[in-house]
């Protein structure tokens, strides 16, 4: 399966990403199909060059984005919908949210 991801690039403490489309098995630093862009987080406001046609056209052919990804295009304005939200909880606190969850119902 295809991704559109982040590469980390840059010195430490300065980090800066690129935008590549790369097998999901793959690690990020490997050869990436294609670089469709760059997002500098470190400078304010952040710095963000997209390939608009190139990122369409992979969105297209089924490459999926993964989540910080998918906010940044939303933000762009590439992608409809909400900004996905990317929490996960540990075993033991999703345990006490169900147990909450079912209290309640009661």
């Amino acid at each position: 399966m295809l991704m559109v991801r982040l590469q980390r690039v840059g010195k430490k403490k300065q980090a800066s990403y690129r935008l590549i489309v790369s097998d999901k098995r793959r690690d990020t630093q490997s050869g990436a199909l294609e670089n469709l862009g760059t997002f500098d987080p470190v400078v304010k406001p952040s710095k963000l060059v997209l390939k608009k046609e190139r990122i369409q056209y992979w969105l297209s052919v089924g490459a999926k984005p993964s989540a910080t990804v998918h906010n940044i295009l939303v933000d762009a304005g590439l992608v409809s919908g909400k900004k996905v939200r990317k929490v996960r909880l540990s075993a033991k606190k999703r345990a006490a949210a169900a147990a909450k969850a079912t209290a309640a119902a009661k």
